[in-house]
C-alpha cells in the first residue's frame, strides 16, 4: 500500500517521504463529460494540529498529498471549488470537505463531480428476474416432488430419504462429466439411468421386503430417515465435504430478454427438458395402461389387486420413474447450487412443502405446488434476506395447511 502511495506521489512530482507518512490520494472525473479527468483543481489537507498541506490534480485528474508522520491525528480533505473549471460543479448534495477515518498509510477519497449518472434499480425492477428464477427453480423442484408424490400415492410412504435420491443424480452427473470425461449431456442421461436403477434396487432390496413383513408406515418412515443419514454420510465420505462443480456450463454467458431479465441458454434447456419430462409423465399416467394401473393402485391397492393388476410391478415402476425424476432434478440443481453431499437435505423440506401445498398423492398438485413454492422462495427476497427465503416457504406451507389441510388439489379424507 505504501509503495503505491509513493508511486502516486512521484507521479505528481512530489518528493519521497518517510515510511510513517500518510498519503491522501484520489482522482477527479467529471460525470457530465463522460468521466473526463479534471486537472488543475486545488486540494488541501488540514490536520488536527492546524497545519495544511496542499496539492493539485494532474492531467489525469489524480492528486496525492503526503502528510508527515509526525503530524498525526484526524484529517480534513478540502476541495477548493473556486479552482474548478467553469463547466464543472460538485455534485448536488455532496460536500467539498471530507473527513476520512482510519490510520492507513494510504487514504483514498472521492469528490463526486457532475450529475449522478448511475442507474439505480428499484425493488420492482427485480421482479421479472425473480419470477424467471422462481419458475426455473419451481420446474426443477417439481421433478423431485413428482417422484415423492407418486411413491406416497401408491405406497403411503413419506420417504425422507428422497432428498438423497436427488443428491445421487447430481453425484452421478459429476462422476460422468468430471471423472469419466463424458459430455455433460451424456453425463446427465447416464445419471438418470443410474438413478432409475438405484430406485429399483431400493424397492427390491429394502421397501418390498418391509412391506411383505407387514411393516407399518410409521416404522417405514423411520427406516427412511435412517437411510437418509446413511446415504448423506456416504456421500460426505467420498467428497470430503467439498462442493464440486461440473466441467461444462457452470457459468454460461447471460443474455438480455427485452431489458426485463437475464437468461442463459443452459437455463432455457433445463426449463424445456423439465417441462417435457413433467408433461410426458402426466400424460403417461393419464392415458397409458400402466398409468391407469398406477392410478388404480393409488386409489385402492387391494381392489386393484383383486381386478388382476400386478401391484408389486406397478410399485416397482413407480420407484424407478420417481427416482429417475429425482436424479434428473439433482443433475440440474448441480449446475446452480454445486454438487454437495447436503444438496438433497437443503431442498428436501421444499419438496415436502411443494407436495403438501399441492396435495399429497396428487400428480398435478405436486407440480403446481412446486411452481408456487419456487416463485414464492425467489420473490420473498424482496422483503426478507435471501438467507431466509427457504424459511418463507415453510411459513407458506403452514398457512396453506391451516386453510386447506389436504392441499390445493388433494382430497379430504376422514381420519379415525
Amino acid at each position: 500500500m505504501l509503495a503505491i502511495a509513493l508511486l502516486g506521489v512521484v507521479a505528481v512530482g512530489a518528493p519521497t517521504y518517510a515510511a510513517d507518512d500518510r498519503t491522501v490520494q484520489g482522482t477527479l472525473r467529471n460525470s457530465a463529460d463522460d468521466n473526463a479527468p479534471v486537472a488543475g483543481v486545488k486540494i488541501s489537507v488540514r490536520t488536527s494540529t492546524g497545519k495544511t498541506y496542499t496539492g493539485a490534480s494532474n492531467a489525469q485528474g489524480r492528486f496525492a498529498i503526503t502528510v508527515p508522520g509526525s503530524d498525526s491525528g484526524t484529517l480534513a480533505v478540502i476541495l477548493d471549488t473556486k479552482t474548478l473549471p467553469d463547466a464543472v460543479r460538485i455534485r448536488d448534495g455532496a460536500s467539498n470537505t471530507l473527513r476520512p477515518t482510519g490510520s492507513l498509510s494510504t487514504i483514498t477519497v472521492n469528490f463526486p463531480l457532475g450529475p449522478d449518472t448511475r442507474q439505480v434499480s428499484t425493488v420492482w425492477d427485480q421482479v421479472p428476474q425473480l419470477l424467471y428464477n422462481g419458475l426455473q427453480f419451481g420446474l426443477v423442484l417439481a421433478l423431485g416432488a413428482l417422484g415423492l408424490s407418486m411413491v406416497f400415492g401408491t405406497t403411503g410412504l413419506s420417504n425422507f430419504s428422497h432428498g438423497e435420491l436427488v443428491t445421487f443424480g447430481a453425484f452421478a452427473t459429476y462422476l460422468g462429466n468430471r471423472v469419466v470425461g463424458l459430455p455433460i449431456v451424456v453425463a446427465v442421461a447416464m445419471a438418470v439411468g443410474l438413478s432409475a436403477l438405484f430406485g429399483y434396487l431400493n424397492e427390491k432390496g429394502l421397501w418390498r421386503p418391509l412391506r411383505r413383513r407387514g411393516t407399518g408406515l410409521i416404522a417405514m418412515m423411520i427406516v427412511s430417515i435412517g437411510l437418509q443419514f446413511f446415504l448423506r454420510n456416504f456421500y460426505q465420505y467420498f467428497t470430503g465435504g467439498r462442493a464440486l462443480t461440473y466441467r461444462e456450463y457452470v457459468t454460461p454467458a447471460g443474455r438480455d430478454a427485452f431489458g426485463l431479465f437475464t437468461y442463459t441458454m443452459r437455463d432455457v434447456v433445463i426449463i424445456s427438458i423439465s417441462g417435457l419430462a413433467l408433461v410426458a409423465v402426466t400424460l403417461a399416467l393419464q392415458y397409458t395402461r400402466l398409468g391407469r394401473a398406477t392410478r388404480a393402485v393409488s386409489d385402492n391397492p387391494a381392489l386393484a389387486a383383486a381386478t388382476g393388476i400386478n401391484v408389486g410391478r406397478v410399485i416397482a415402476t413407480v420407484w424407478i420413474v420417481g427416482t429417475a425424476l429425482a436424479g434428473l432434478s439433482g443433475a440440474f440443481l448441480g449446475f446452480s447450487q454445486s454438487v454437495s453431499y447436503q444438496l438433497g437435505a437443503q431442498i428436501l423440506l421444499l419438496i415436502f412443502a411443494a407436495t403438501c401445498v399441492g396435495g399429497l398423492g396428487s400428480v398435478w398438485g405436486a407440480m403446481i405446488g412446486s411452481v408456487i413454492i419456487g416463485l414464492f422462495v425467489e420473490t420473498s427476497t424482496l422483503v426478507i434476506p435471501s438467507e431466509l427465503k427457504f424459511a418463507g416457504a415453510m411459513v407458506l406451507l403452514v398457512l396453506v395447511l391451516l386453510v386447506r389441510p389436504q392441499g390445493l388439489l388433494g382430497r379430504a379424507e376422514r381420519v379415525g
